[in-house]
């Protein structure tokens, strides 16, 4: 559920389509920023549910040239090691976007025994369509929208029989907004809207990455970032890089940080409307507003 002020859109209508089933109460946390085998086993053992690798590189470096953003140079021959790590969670990739090799691509990384698969940076309905019938029910889907063109066809894109999950992209759909900080979209009407019509879909909503819980040395403290998934109705976030430090996984407890993680975003789900909307003023102080629709 959104919480917050009505929309002045036309109620959406969620269309029948299949989909896997998900539990609402959960929050999904992904990694897929390290190919390290031993940090793969910490993040599986901490609790982390999906771990895995980055294989986006086409058009990546382009569209973020001028951000100190981390382009990956994982490579797919890495996913056996990482697969004998992880007992608990679920081997992600990240693909490239669609393109002539897609086929094959995916293919291999369903072979690779790849579970969850997210597409990035599409602009059209046909692609996301050409993604879900490659993979053919063989993976949990998960559409990154991350550009102005896909995040207003957010009501076709919940239409598409094969399609798990949304999950918005802050960094990319900042940039084809002309968006100034990626973290005010947040509290757009536009963000809103995509939550509303995924949830009304029966389907998981996530929203960028998160760091460490309660970490007041960055630029927005954490827990006003937290604080806005529940209002949102968002179970899901990417571990940002900054969740571990500047020292990586070792310099941290990680079991303990995803402990508190988890925590925080349980604490920020038990409070009643009025209590998120006041945490999402702050948050505005914070950010500046935001009025994309």
């Amino acid at each position: 559920m959104v919480h917050g002020r009505p929309s002045d859109r036309k109620p959406f209508r969620a269309p029948a389509v299949h989909r896997r089933a998900y539990d609402p109460t959960h929050f999904v946390l992904t990694m897929l920023w390290s190919a390290d085998p031993a940090v793969v086993r910490r993040a599986d053992e901490a609790g982390i549910d999906r771990i895995g690798l980055d294989l986006e590189v086409i058009g990546k470096a382009e569209r973020q040239k001028n951000l100190a953003t981390w382009v990956s140079e994982h490579d797919e021959s890495q996913l056996p090691a990482l697969r004998e790590m992880i007992r608990r969670g679920k081997l992600f990739c990240r693909t490239n976007p669609i393109h002539a090799g897609s086929k094959d691509e995916i293919e291999r990384l369903i072979d690779h025994g790849v579970e969850v698969l997210m597409l990035p940076f599409f602009k059209t309905v046909e692609e996301p369509q050409r993604f879900v019938d490659i993979v053919a029910g063989r993976a949990t889907t998960v559409l990154l929208v991350e550009h102005c063109e896909a995040a207003a066809k957010i009501e076709d894109l919940v239409g598409i029989s094969g399609v798990d999950e949304i999950h918005a992209g802050l960094t990319d759909l900042s940039l084809s907004l002309n968006v100034a900080n990626r973290f005010s979209l947040m509290t757009s009407p536009l963000l809103a809207h995509m939550a509303e019509v995924v949830h009304g879909a029966g389907m998981r909503f996530a929203v960028g990455g998160i760091g460490r819980a309660m970490d007041d040395s960055q630029p927005i403290p954490t827990d006003l970032i937290y604080s806005q998934y529940p209002r949102l109705g968002a179970t899901g976030a990417l571990i940002s890089r900054a969740f571990f430090g500047g020292g990586g996984p070792d310099s941290i407890d990680v079991v303990a940080e995803i402990r508190r993680c988890r925590e925080r975003i349980a604490h920020w789900q038990s409070r009643p409307a009025d209590e998120l909307e006041a945490a999402k003023d702050r948050f505005i102080e914070k950010v500046g507003p935001c009025s994309i629709r």
